[in-house]
């Protein structure tokens, strides 16, 4: 496990590959979110230079509890580099990491060089998240708008339908986003 520490002061919206990795690793936390590391292999990936949003996700194709590293095999399948997401928030609240977060994601056509990924597994058209998903999702969001230097709100945190034709991330979670922007600007 490894702490998103809130301590780090990063100028807003840029965050280089030395930055990223130090605040990406260990030590101590205001913010109280840890993280399991997945220790995923990677095709060829690049930095990302600038961060200004995060876009939240669900799985879609399953409601199971599905892990950072299954995602990273389907993706893998797909040709890509690996997992797209830089987090997973399963069921019972644990966040996993993803993709690196100092590497440009494969979540949002048009926007990933730019954003972090967010996915929350599950279907969310026809199921919801649970409170403990919602609680960790809150908390994550916090932290990452921390750690880049922007506030939650609906300019810095986006459903991925709001620049994709997709149903993602399900019409229950995109309903239950005003309400997740607000608890994690409660805890900024």
């Amino acid at each position: 496990m490894f702490y998103i520490g809130a301590g780090l002061a990063l100028a807003p919206a840029v965050c280089t590959q030395k930055i990223a990795e130090a605040a990406w690793q260990g030590g101590s936390s205001l913010s109280g979110v840890s993280i399991h590391q997945t220790y995923l292999t990677f095709r060829s990936l690049t930095n990302r230079r600038v961060t200004d949003a995060i876009i939240v996700h669900h799985v879609g194709n399953t409601n199971a509890d599905v892990s950072a590293e299954t995602i990273h095999r389907w993706h893998l399948a797909n040709g890509w580099a690996g997992i797209g997401y830089h987090f997973v928030i399963r069921k019972d609240g644990t966040i996993e990491q993803g993709r690196p977060m100092d590497t440009v994601g494969a979540h949002c056509y048009g926007e990933n060089d730019h954003t972090v990924g967010v996915n929350l597994v599950g279907n969310f058209e026809d199921y919801v998240p649970t409170d403990a998903q919602i609680a960790s999702a809150r908390r994550l969001l916090a932290a990452l708008c921390r750690n880049y230097g922007f506030a939650p709100s609906r300019t810095t945190i986006f459903g991925h339908r709001d620049f994709n034709a997709t149903a993602c991330p399900g019409q229950n979670l995109y309903d239950m986003l005003p309400d997740l922007i607000q608890g994690a600007a409660a805890i900024y």
